[in-house]
């Protein structure tokens, strides 16, 4: 078999259809677009338009609102912390911050910082720098013998100081 002997199995690929081609070809005219008006224009969507009746986003009630001003947080949990101790991609021995968890490939880029979670289980010694942990996490990390420091602050924090 030589390159040139090469070619498609038969049925592989559909000839293209020539639209507008004359009345014999079944597509002439109109092209297979009907009649006049605004659909057999070209350039024209007509995105959620029901003909008149009212469009389902607008049946639908509204519920709830997105609060612009929301942190996203990078969440990272105990257990991946410690494989990628065990993978040594992480020193245990250095402060760990958003900018090492980069480094390491724990997280992919840093957001508003990162938010420690309790899944999983710690054996390395580790200092963490993180905006928020939680309860269960933060035991973790103490029972383990490192130490964990929150840098955000917390809106009932600051409410409970006024």
């Amino acid at each position: 078999m030589k390159l040139n002997e090469l070619s498609d199995i038969d049925g592989a690929t559909h000839s293209k259809k020539r639209v507008g081609r004359g009345i014999g070809s079944g597509k002439g005219k109109t092209g297979g677009r009907g009649v006049k008006g605004q659909k057999s224009r070209s350039g024209v969507a007509i995105n959620a338009f029901e003909g008149g009746q009212m469009p389902l986003y607008r049946r639908l009630p509204k519920r709830g609102f997105v609060n612009i001003f929301a942190k996203k947080y990078n969440v990272v949990s105990v257990g991946r912390l410690q494989q990628a101790v065990d993978a040594k991609r992480l020193d245990a021995s250095a402060p760990i911050d958003v900018a090492a968890l980069v480094a390491a490939g724990v997280i992919r880029r840093a957001k508003d910082g990162v938010r420690l979670l309790g899944d999983g289980e710690l054996s390395a010694k580790l200092n963490l720098t993180v905006a928020g942990a939680s309860k269960s996490a933060v035991e973790k990390v103490e029972k383990a013998g490192g130490s964990v420091t929150v840098t955000a602050v917390r809106k009932s924090a600051e409410t409970a100081e006024a």
